[in-house]
């Protein structure tokens, strides 16, 4: 009797559970698709790298790397009528970033949007994790942003990243050095990026190495060279085109290995083997450079809009020696100089959900075109002329940047697998500088095997496999 009673008792604990897990089951798949039925409140995801704190300016109250979002967000949510929508911001860490996005995209759960240099997410594209975005561009962005700038953010036919502010790449000098070395002439404006022929370019380096004063500038050299690793490896990608290559070709091949390519090598060994730079450059890194540069021991260095603003506030809290430093175009052969630019951008990921993509597409528009929100890319170099223009009178140099925007090359190339590509330039570049290969050596092995990278990447990549 009390055999069976316990059966009975057990048989009803048992169905209790089951019920229980179904409706808890039910619940999770109810709350993954929270949103999609009409009036649900919809939320969306912001991811992001820390950029900048504050919604305009660090100096704000409460200032953090999530406040624009926030701010932004708040501002939409209160006029968005299409859905009542959430959005929720989160920080992301930089080193963090492809961890979370590979964990997240094979979860089925990639965040809706990601706020981040573009060429940092290409390969995301190419991996169809990102939709496109061509269908928000209006006529008067397309006319307001540099086309070296769509360009950029363009893969295949279709735009995937909507450009909000960038951080160019240039050159750093130290203007006092290039007085004390008797070289004025060559010397900018403060809110002038100079541009130098090649050949005065290696006037520079020379009379540098001559006579810059050894009382003054102790253990200085002209300039700043580094291939320890792939950090800071877009300076090196634009020395390689200073004399007309055009890197990639139409199809997305490496094109290094020809006579434009294999004299730009010849170039960096030849001013390496003269002292015109830095010694050791194979075991130096771009961070030893830049902590040289600081230190006055170098007359050129290389340098971003950051980096640039991050050295100057060094100088100003007595971290690092106060001297003139200002920017120039990286020189080519041809006079057109050389720059290029990380563009800071959003991207919509493919959650699966359509009512979700269409939400966030109309955010990245919302915030990248609004007349308020894009003063904040005041916090980097505005891509857009308007901001530019309109904020000349306080940040001049905006001004300069805007006009130098005809320059700009992409780096990346929007190749895929370029991550991987970022690993076999600098083993060849150490062998340059060593002598273990020649300048022609060196084109071509760095050739082949970033085209194997490239050529293996093709294979999984959406944008060459339509």
């Amino acid at each position: 009797m009390l055999r069976k009673r316990f059966i009975k008792m057990f048989v009803l604990l048992l169905i209790s559970s089951v019920l229980i897990v179904g409706c808890s089951s039910n619940k999770s798949n109810d709350s993954g698709k929270k949103g999609s039925k009409d009036g649900d409140t919809v939320e969306i995801s912001v991811w992001l790298t820390p950029q900048w704190k504050g919604v305009f300016d660090s100096n704000e109250d409460g200032a953090d790397y999530d406040s624009f979002f926030k701010y932004a967000a708040e501002k939409f949510e209160k006029q968005y009528d299409k859905h009542k929508v959430k959005v929720n911001v989160e920080v992301i860490a930089s080193d963090q970033r492809d961890e979370l996005l590979n964990v997240n995209l094979n979860g089925g759960t990639p965040p809706d949007i990601f706020f981040d240099s573009s060429f940092a997410l290409g390969d995301y594209v190419h991996r169809g994790a990102i939709v496109p975005l061509t269908d928000i561009i209006d006529d008067d962005s397309k006319a307001d942003i540099a086309q070296n700038y769509w360009d950029t953010v363009t893969f295949g036919d279709d735009i995937y990243f909507y450009p909000f502010s960038n951080n160019p790449g240039t050159l750093a000098y130290n203007a006092d050095m290039f007085k004390a070395a008797g070289l004025d002439k060559f010397i900018g404006d403060e809110n002038e990026i100079k541009t130098w022929t090649l050949d005065e370019y290696e006037t520079i380096l020379e009379t540098l190495k001559k006579n810059t004063p050894k009382d003054k500038y102790s253990n200085a050299y002209p300039m700043g060279l580094f291939a320890v690793n792939n950090q800071g490896d877009t300076w090196n990608l634009a020395y390689l085109r200073m004399f007309g290559n055009e890197f990639f070709d139409k199809d997305g091949n490496i094109v290094l290995n020809d006579e434009s390519g294999v004299k730009s090598l010849d170039w960096l060994k030849k001013i390496y083997d003269k002292g015109f730079t830095n010694p050791g450059a194979e075991s130096v890194s771009s961070n030893d450079v830049l902590a040289m540069f600081q230190n006055q021991q170098l007359g050129v260095s290389f340098t971003n809009s950051i980096l640039f603003n991050n050295i100057k506030a060094d100088m100003e809290a007595g971290k690092s020696p106060k001297f003139d430093m200002r920017v120039a175009n990286i020189p080519s052969e041809s006079g057109d100089p050389l720059t290029f630019t990380y563009i800071t951008s959003a991207a919509v990921f493919d959650s699966g959900d359509a009512t979700r993509i269409d939400i966030s597409k109309d955010f990245v528009k919302f915030f990248s075109t609004d007349k308020e929100l894009v003063k904040a890319s005041k916090n980097g170099i505005p891509v857009r002329s308007s901001v530019a223009d309109e904020l000349k009178g306080e940040y001049p140099i905006f001004a300069a940047y805007d006009e130098n925007a005809q320059y700009l090359f992409n780096f990346s190339g929007n190749v895929p697998g370029y991550n991987e590509l970022r690993q076999v330039l600098y083993p060849e570049l150490q062998a340059l500088y060593t002598g273990e290969k020649s300048a022609k050596e060196a084109a071509k092995s760095y050739q082949e095997k970033g085209n194997d990278v490239i050529s293996n990447a093709k294979k999984d990549s959406v944008i060459f496999n339509k």
